[in-house]
């Protein structure tokens, strides 16, 4: 493609996506292809010879737009939400023409540094402590991970790394049946097993018990087994539960366990003050994550992961062949030591994009907006009859399930499957479904950029008749 045919298809791609952003709300928000019909529309081989752009860009849109899930659909209420905004999106574009690997600081000294200062004014926006180090990941799966290599690396003073777990007491993992199912990948990535992630029972707010977390790590001692980490969440993705963090930090610091809190989805609304006291103990952690990208208007993928101790974070991580040594190692943070990869992308040019354009402000704004809007809601399907509240909201989600009085708990669970399978349908809107003390439920949360309260009321119709449909 030359220069001039680029800024040509370029222009037409602008257009297009402005035009997308504007109209999306019209269309379904969850494909509804069947298995096999994209594949099945394209070819088995990659051609021998170039093809025309017009003809790509459009098989692109008779091909593979069907087969989208429309994230940015502002009646998108499934899962936690992926936003983009238009600053967002510029930044990607910027970094994507230039291709920037930033793995050391050297290789883009301007991408280190914006990274660093990003941490930092996230860092003081939510009052995190001013002593702990941050980094930009993928994901909180991926910081996760990490946290749990740090976690192994300390437990085992260093061993680990050099000789592997042979010589190591099991070790294990402490979680909330709240938590997130990185935790379980993560420990079997890590070396720790799948069945050595111990959950404790649910509090009565249905987050971690840290009675039951006592009981587990003393039996595990006494078992001969090594306890090491401690995962406590805010803002789980079933009910959007919250762990007790202080008193977990506390047996944390008194058991010498490793304390990392996920609060992927939650942690965003930690820039509004009257939310922090969620975090609350949270400046005891060794290591905590939140997603920007989930709730900030930056668009995936941008994860911040804040850790106690930068040392041993890139004492776990580090290698340091020839041709990665440079002058300036040792004087700055290369952030290749930092996570899993090597090769890392520019993400903190698109939060400074956004941060810049729309202030802190305008971000508490509309997390505080999605906030109300879902109390709101809550509060009309209490007083409301055919549904019943399963877990009250915890800022912008709550769960709910169709109800009748004269059904058993197997029609119930019966309905509400059906009634998320054929609200998902209907193309209306998208939610989701979740098991709750052994019973179906469904989610609604809201956080996607362009939502507005009439959204909101649109989908809980399309829900309404539905089920009346369904009970009729």
């Amino acid at each position: 493609m030359t220069p001039e045919e680029y800024r040509k298809y370029a222009h037409e791609m602008v257009d297009w996506i402005a035009d997308y952003l504007e109209t999306v709300q019209d269309l379904p928000v969850r494909s509804n292809v069947q298995p096999g019909d994209v594949i099945n529309q394209l070819p088995t081989s990659a051609p021998e010879t170039g093809e025309p752009f017009d003809a790509i860009f459009a098989d692109f849109q008779t091909k593979i737009m069907p087969g989208i899930t429309h994230w940015q659909h502002p009646r998108f209420f499934g899962f936690f939400p992926a936003n983009v905004s238009e600053p967002s999106m510029l930044a990607e574009m910027l970094v994507t023409a230039m291709g920037t690997n930033a793995m050391l600081w050297e290789t883009s000294p301007a991408a280190t540094e914006l990274e660093e200062r990003m941490m930092q004014w996230l860092a003081r926006l939510m009052q995190l402590p001013e002593t702990w180090s941050g980094v930009i990941q993928d994901t909180a799966s991926s910081a996760t991970f990490v946290a749990c290599l740090m976690a192994r690396e300390r437990a085992t003073r260093g061993a680990s790394n050099e000789v592997g777990l042979m010589s190591s007491k099991p070790l294990v993992i402490y979680a909330s049946p709240e938590s997130h199912s990185s935790i379980e990948k993560a420990a079997k990535m890590a070396g720790y097993g799948r069945l050595n992630v111990r959950y404790t029972d649910p509090s009565d707010e249905g987050g971690m018990d840290p009675r039951s977390l006592k009981r587990l790590i003393k039996s595990d001692r006494d078992k001969g087994l090594l306890p090491a980490m401690i995962v406590a969440t805010v803002g789980s993705t079933s009910t959007g539960a919250a762990d007790p963090l202080r008193e977990i930090a506390e047996i944390a610091g008194a058991e010498d366990l490793f304390l990392h809190v996920d609060a992927a989805w939650a942690g965003s609304a930690m820039i509004c003050p009257e939310y922090r006291d969620m975090l609350d103990g949270v400046e005891l952690a060794d290591s905590y994550v939140f997603n920007p990208h989930k709730w900030m208007l930056v668009n995936f993928d941008c994860s911040a992961h804040f850790v106690r101790d930068k040392a041993a974070l890139i004492r776990t991580l580090s290698i340091n062949p020839a041709y990665l040594q440079t002058a300036a190692g040792g004087q700055v943070n290369d952030y290749r030591d930092w996570g899993i990869q090597l090769g890392r992308r520019f993400r903190a040019l698109k939060l400074w994009f956004v941060l810049r354009s729309y202030g802190a402000e305008a971000i508490r704004d509309l997390i505080r907006n999605h906030v109300n809007w879902a109390h709101d809601l809550a509060e009309h399907i209490v007083v409301s009859s055919g549904f019943e509240l399963v877990t009250e909201p915890r800022l912008a989600m709550f769960t709910f399930r169709p109800s009748r009085t004269d059904d058993s708990d197997e029609a119930t669970d019966l309905l509400t499957d059906q009634l998320v399978a054929a609200v998902n349908d209907g193309g209306q809107t998208y939610l989701t479904r979740t098991i709750i003390d052994g019973r179906p439920a469904i989610r609604f949360q809201i956080g996607q950029t362009k939502t507005t309260w009439e959204d909101v009321q649109t989908a809980w119709a399309a829900v309404a008749e539905m089920s009346e449909k369904l009970s009729g």
